[in-house]
């Protein structure tokens, strides 16, 4: 735990970067923690299939040229997607310029919050015809 200075009134723990084989456990859990696990590809369509494995698909990132970007977006199963971010590629949505949404396990509808399908899920739509 971290305690010293401005970090002593809560609970803070340092990120830890983790490598562990493709089937490690971890790499199927939703883990809102500081956490990175990382395993070692030798492309980036081995890389897609192993990130496709998971029964996840919250947030996915890719650095990249525009070929390895337009493969990742053409493949992966998440619902939210980052190519070439610097702040972080694989951290939620970008409040303001996305909509947050997931796929398979990260996800109840597949709709996104914020995007333009989000509220009609909360309607009902009704057809009335009155013969008088």
């Amino acid at each position: 735990m971290l305690r010293e200075g401005h970090l002593a009134h809560g609970y803070f723990v340092q990120p830890t970067l983790a490598e562990a084989p493709p089937e490690h456990p971890l790499f199927a859990e939703e883990m809102f923690l500081p956490i990175l696990m990382l395993s070692r590809v030798n492309n980036l369509t081995q890389a897609l299939q192993l990130a496709n494995d998971s029964p996840l698909g919250l947030t996915a990132g890719c650095y990249g040229s525009a070929s390895d970007i337009a493969q990742f977006h053409e493949h992966i199963e998440a619902g939210v997607t980052y190519a070439n971010r610097p702040q972080g590629a694989t951290t939620g949505a970008w409040p303001g310029y996305q909509p947050f949404a997931g796929w398979k396990g990260s996800s109840t509808t597949g709709k996104a919050i914020a995007s333009f399908y989000y509220l009609a899920q909360y309607l009902r739509e009704q057809s009335r015809t009155v013969v008088d």
